[in-house]
């Protein structure tokens, strides 16, 4: 995975996030994708390390762009983040990118998170975007968020 910090940003695209896909490779795209072997399958994103006042647009966090996989690999160029292995709860989006995807991550924590018998935990928030011609007028994505089960 390619890792950067990067601005907390609600609305239109990060540039930050942009930069690091437009320096990737065709050699690295292709290096990571051979190493996909898990769902969410294919070319991911993922945020985490959040600092404080994420929920006021405020602050950074470490973005990863790369694979999931069980794979045992080193390689220079790419970083890995190991995930502990737990409970996901999997939001689809689908529509103009990037206003449906940032609409959907606003209602999972205005939404579904004050009524759901889920919280949040500590790990990645794992995005992953069908194609990636996010001109298109509808973008099919997935949100991956790592959850466990409210204590009564």
């Amino acid at each position: 995975m390619l890792k950067k910090r990067v601005p907390v940003i609600f609305h239109g695209e990060n540039p930050e996030i942009v930069n690091m896909q437009q320096r990737m490779t065709t050699e690295q795209y292709e290096q990571l994708e051979q190493l996909s072997n898990v769902e969410p399958r294919g070319m991911i994103n993922a945020s985490f390390n959040f600092s404080e006042g994420r929920m006021e647009e405020k602050g950074e966090l470490d973005h990863l762009i790369g694979v999931a996989t069980t794979l045992q690999t080193e390689h220079e160029e790419f970083s890995i983040v190991e995930v502990r292995a737990g409970e996901w709860a999997v939001f689809e989006s689908e529509g103009p990118f990037p206003e449906a995807l940032q609409d959907t991550w606003g209602r999972i924590y205005s939404e579904w998170f004050p009524t759901s018998v889920y919280e949040a935990v500590d790990g990645p928030e794992i995005l992953w975007i069908e194609n990636s011609d996010l001109d298109k007028p509808e973008v099919k994505s997935e949100i991956w968020m790592p959850v466990k089960k409210r204590h009564p």
